[in-house]
């Protein structure tokens, strides 16, 4: 098994030549930091308005969380109940509309721009693979069905296993409108189609400070009249946003092609599944016929210190080996030939934030569930920077009132002891026992505390 930073996405990509690192002084209307599907989104739709932009992006664009998730492209409906809860009916069905638009809008692009990018429209599944995942879903699918929403489709046991016969499947929840791609092709064909179009890219230039009039890094700064901060997990690295979100890791592990094995499984409609457990496994099949499976069930980050076990945990990659292989038996003889993980930012409330704080505005916390709404919020980090007062600008998630993780030392210790108490709760239903009560009284702190962690 190769076990990587970057992973397999990037690698099946293809290399890319890094963009000169800022040097000197430069200018532009909007100084973008962060180089990943938030940040190029940004860019996209800033100068598709006619502004001028320069990108600063610490690695090489597209190689942080853009380049290596599980490629689900999905809307905010599955996030309804809490928008229902936060924003009332009418805001919350605003929210998941338009971005539910945002999922057919990156295909329109891909084709309209000639990226490839794997883009394939299929249902996204939360399928029960434990008696105490069953009917888990039933809150979602009320809501939705009790706001009139024609979204969700109730599946029966035996109609999971119609779409993907896993012995250890029950029933489950559909929601129509979903796609996958491959991420790294998505976010490095957003990167080649903005250095056609002229936009200013500087890549290895980390950002050092934010400033009233720009960006600055080791080398170089940029003039703006507006910055939009799109860093994701490194969010927590800038002043006035050390206790906005946690950071946590999720893990891939991924097969060798086994096109064989899914037509067994009868799995041939590209349909993105995860289970319905809390630290939840997600999984998809590939173009040449492998199987993608992953887990969420990583290490906690310390504030914005990098560690390296949150992209090279063996110690995770093997529970995510074991699982592929639970889920589906016929792999047990097959090699799992790549894994990697890293770092996601995790949102108090599991709904992505945005916002303003003078010229500087931001967005984060997507939750490892960003390659559909990131496109959305680049559309609203555009408004936000070319000060319009659109529609866009004026949705619920923009400027909501958000709950704050303790500081550190006291995030890191808390999110990593509840993390051992999920991990353990999932594990006890994994085996058909009922967790003790202490993991079951730490388990269900956040939902007391009022966050939103990690469904």
């Amino acid at each position: 098994m190769r076990h990587t930073r970057h992973g397999w996405w990037l690698d099946e990509a293809g290399p890319v030549e890094p963009r000169p690192p800022l040097a000197g002084r430069a200018s532009a209307d909007v100084a973008v930091v962060g180089g990943g599907y938030l940040g190029l989104w940004t860019a996209w739709h800033l100068a598709e308005a006619g502004a001028s932009v320069a990108v600063v992006e610490a690695d090489v664009c597209g190689h942080g969380p853009s380049g290596r998730n599980g490629g689900f492209v999905s809307s905010l409906w599955d996030c309804f109940p809490d928008l229902l809860e936060r924003f009332g009916a009418e805001r919350a069905l605003e929210v998941g509309r338009v971005s539910a638009e945002s999922v057919g809008a990156i295909g329109r692009w891909c084709e309209a721009e000639g990226v490839d990018a794997w883009f394939t429209p299929a249902r996204q599944l939360e399928v029960a693979t434990t008696p105490a995942q069953e009917r888990a879903w039933l809150p979602l699918a009320h809501a939705l069905a009790g706001a009139g929403v024609d979204e969700g489709e109730l599946l029966a046991a035996g109609d999971v296993r119609e779409i993907c016969a896993s012995p250890v499947f029950g029933g489950g929840l559909a929601l129509r409108t979903a796609a996958t791609v491959q991420p790294a092709r998505l976010a490095l064909g957003l990167r080649a189609r903005l250095l056609e179009r002229g936009v200013e890219i500087h890549e290895r230039s980390p950002v050092t400070r934010l400033t009233a009039t720009g960006v600055e890094t080791a080398s170089g700064s940029v003039e703006a009249g507006a910055t939009v901060l799109a860093v994701n997990s490194a969010t927590v690295g800038f002043p006035g946003f050390r206790r906005a979100l946690a950071v946590a890791s999720s893990h891939i592990v991924l097969t060798e092609p086994v096109p064989d094995v899914i037509e067994e499984l009868g799995w041939t409609g590209g349909e993105a599944i995860a289970d319905a457990r809390t630290l939840l496994h997600y999984f998809r099949t590939t173009r040449d016929g492998r199987i993608a499976f992953g887990w969420g069930g990583g290490r906690m980050g310390f504030g914005s210190h990098r560690s390296a076990r949150l992209e090279l945990d063996r110690e995770v990659v093997a529970v995510a080996a074991r699982t592929l292989v639970r889920f589906f038996p016929q792999l047990a003889a097959r090699r799992i030939e790549h894994a990697w993980g890293g770092p996601i930012d995790v949102s108090p409330t599991h709904l992505p934030v945005f916002g303003s704080r003078g010229r500087v505005h931001h967005g984060y916390g997507f939750t490892g569930n960003g390659v559909g709404p990131s496109h959305l919020g680049g559309r609203i980090l555009a408004s936000l920077a070319l000060d319009r007062r659109d529609e866009l600008a004026r949705l619920a998630l923009v400027e909501a009132p958000s709950k704050a993780f303790p500081p550190e030392p006291l995030r890191y210790a808390g999110g990593s002891t509840i993390r051992r108490a999920l991990v353990a709760k999932d594990a006890a239903e994994d085996e058909g026992r009922r967790p003790n009560a202490v993991t079951r009284a730490v388990a269900a702190l956040p939902r007391r505390l009022g966050l939103h962690l990690p469904r």
